[in-house]
């Protein structure tokens, strides 16, 4: 390894590649089918050697921008962002401070996520039992978000990672990972790679934008997919009993 000043010297192809490696889909407990608090998320985040975390609940943000406030006492990135319900399927919002009401259509979704600056990645697009939009809009439609996830480690048989990542291969989209952890000791499975020289959320949200980004990961083992989703069932189930006796 060159010493930081002689390797400044050095022309670009002998130069170090400087690389984040950041989780952009992961929920906490405020996501109905959530079960750890934040701060186990971001303790699992740093202990895996990542560089920036997003906690992206289903139409709720007060923890991940909790957890964006807190997460340099990790040495962390905290992103800010959450998981919209829209009309067609599930949308992420990076880089938003505000909650983007569910319900709206996919276009609408969009729109409101950059008016907040944010970046727009549409997850799992093609499984459609997990509320990916293909099920409800067009390729043409699609390809307006300003990222695909091609890399979602919850899929249980990798077809719908592979076609999410053909199409954005196919439209020339930036592409990006999520472990779309629901317990903290999965946030890392999948990971987002990211070009930049900068440790900050501005500069993760450009890359993205720009496609300075690649996906990797690996896919949740399916005992605890499986017992994820039982736990988020069972957490539902007890939520609409509890506001049944409000």
């Amino acid at each position: 390894m060159f010493a930081p000043e002689t390797e400044a010297l050095l022309p670009p192809p002998f130069q170090a590649l400087r690389v984040l490696s950041v989780e952009l889909h992961a929920h906490s407990s405020l996501s109905y089918d959530g079960r750890d608090e934040i701060d186990l998320l971001l303790e699992q985040a740093s202990a895996v050697g990542l560089d920036a975390l997003a906690i992206t609940d289903h139409d709720e943000i007060d923890a991940s921008l909790a957890a964006a406030e807190r997460a340099d006492e990790y040495g962390l990135v905290g992103i800010p962002g959450i998981e919209i319900s829209s009309a067609a399927g599930h949308v992420l919002g990076l880089g938003v401070t505000e909650r983007v009401p569910a319900g709206l259509s996919f276009g609408e979704t969009l729109d409101r996520i950059r008016e907040q600056g944010g970046v727009a990645v549409v997850p799992h697009p093609f499984q459609k039992s997990r509320s990916g939009v293909m099920a409800n809009i067009t390729g043409s439609e699609l390809a307006e978000a300003d990222a695909i996830e091609v890399y979602n480690s919850r899929l249980l048989t990798g077809r719908g990672n592979r076609k999410a990542q053909q199409f954005a291969e196919r439209r020339g989209l930036p592409q990006t990972a999520g472990s779309d952890a629901h317990i903290s000791e999965m946030v890392g499975q999948a990971v987002t790679r990211i070009d930049t020289d900068e440790r900050s959320t501005a500069a993760i949200l450009d890359a993205i934008r720009d496609g300075r980004t690649s996906a990797e990961g690996k896919r949740t083992p399916w005992r605890i997919s499986f017992r994820q989703a039982a736990g988020g069932a069972k957490r539902r189930v007890k939520n609409r009993v509890a506001n049944l006796l409000e």
